[in-house]
């Protein structure tokens, strides 16, 4: 998977692409991280971890080692400016799926900024990698995370107990939401893209 020379870009619409990060990336996503942390820390774990933007590098030289093959992740740009983190994690090739997870900046909330990219990514991760699964995951009572999955039709499978270890040093549920490449291809004329 990492093979290759060039990054991917995957072009969203006029105004919003998904980028492959890159290690140039982690000056605005350390930036991003830092000037929203308390927005984010509430449901995100890895920001207390995020001190500079050398643990930033170190993320992205992680998810970009060629010896990954089990994430995928990509900066999100809007109207040119970063403003966000999606990918793919926990790439299981073997059985066909995947999960995606998101973060966007709190004054680009609304903007429909992270369903468009999901939609996206669910068209490349069922067509281009061929996946039958792909889930998305999160934290009981965020329900801005939550409609994403339910705009784009994935089914509620259930709770995923204690699922996550949040920077308060509590653990909380995750909603756990998933769609089959054979519902999306049913559904994929209604989706919200």
């Amino acid at each position: 998977m990492k093979t290759k020379a060039l990054a991917i870009e995957i072009p969203v619409s006029e105004d919003l692409k998904l980028r492959e990060v890159s290690i140039n990336d982690a000056p605005a996503i350390f930036s991003l991280i830092d000037t929203n942390r308390e927005f984010l820390r509430k449901w995100l774990p890895f920001v207390d971890y995020s001190k500079a933007v050398s643990d930033t590098e170190a993320f992205i030289k992680s998810v970009t080692a060629e010896a990954n093959t089990t994430d995928l992740v990509f900066a999100v740009l809007y109207q040119g400016q970063h403003v966000g983190v999606i990918g793919f994690k926990s790439i299981d090739l073997a059985n066909l799926k995947l999960e995606i997870g998101y973060w966007l900046a709190e004054n680009k909330q609304h903007n429909g900024i992270i369903t468009r990219s999901c939609a996206t990514l669910l068209r490349y991760a069922f067509e281009k990698m061929q996946m039958n699964r792909v889930q998305i995951k999160v934290g009981v009572s965020n329900k801005r995370s939550s409609s994403i999955p339910k705009k784009l039709h994935f089914t509620f499978e259930g709770m995923e107990r204690d699922g996550e270890l949040l920077a308060n040093g509590q653990f909380h549920d995750l909603e756990v939401y998933s769609l089959l490449r054979r519902e999306w291809e049913r559904k994929a004329d209604t989706a919200v893209l």
